[in-house]
């Protein structure tokens, strides 16, 4: 006889299967969005701070990192700044730390692994930009070491990883932790939250005409 079926809703562990249907992932990943919602406030501040540095009169910059999926989530948040998340404005300096691929493969050829990311913030970090690490687990060795060099050298850190407590939401100065054992639902979360940063970015932005320079505004073809 054929086990029954799952309800829903119902979520399901890491210890109790090896495998997510699709009705298990969705269900993983709605009970998921549920721990983000109830963080909203914090990814509209960082949205507004992240507004606040950019366009502030240092231009400081954004860099962000972190490894394999996170790695490309990290260079998905820099092309939305470079480039544009919805309505049209000028760019912004974000700089994606996972895409340098000479620096990061002579960095990992001649030092530590740990080293990979903090080398490189604290050669293109200045002191009020900011720094956002993504780690699905929270316990990414160079990500944290990354977290604690940025703050040395006076960057704001901002973290999103899976479930509290981790290494690395304790090094940041603020963390969006994703509650769900699964990985991948963890990631899906994480894009959500990029584009939540992104659209308060430019509500931010926006909102202030002094931030964006008629002149400076291209219409995109």
């Amino acid at each position: 006889m054929s086990a029954a079926p799952r309800a829903a809703t119902e979520v399901v562990s890491p210890d109790s299967c090896t495998h997510l249907t699709g009705a298990d992932h969705v269900a993983s990943l709605s009970a998921a969005l549920g721990s983000l919602s109830g963080q909203l406030d914090a990814l509209d501040r960082w949205g507004r701070q992240l507004a606040d540095v950019l366009c502030g009169e240092s231009r400081g910059r954004l860099l962000a990192a972190g490894n394999g999926g996170s790695a490309a989530q990290a260079q998905h948040l820099t092309a939305e700044l470079v480039g544009r998340y919805r309505a049209d404005r000028p760019p912004f300096a974000a700089v994606c730390l996972t895409a340098e691929t000479s620096s990061l493969t002579a960095i990992a050829n001649d030092y530590p692994a740990d080293e990979l990311f903090a080398r490189q913030v604290e050669a293109h970090g200045r002191p009020g930009d900011v720094l956002v690490l993504l780690s699905t687990s929270g316990r990414s060795p160079n990500a944290v070491a990354a977290a604690r060099r940025a703050r040395e050298c006076g960057i704001t850190v901002l973290a999103l990883t899976g479930p509290a407590p981790n290494p690395l939401a304790a090094e940041a100065d603020e963390a969006v932790c994703i509650d769900s054992p699964w990985t991948a639902t963890v990631q899906e979360c994480h894009l959500v939250a990029l584009h939540l940063v992104c659209a308060a970015f430019d509500a931010a932005v926006l909102a202030e005409p002094a931030r964006v320079p008629e002149s400076r505004i291209r219409v995109a073809r």
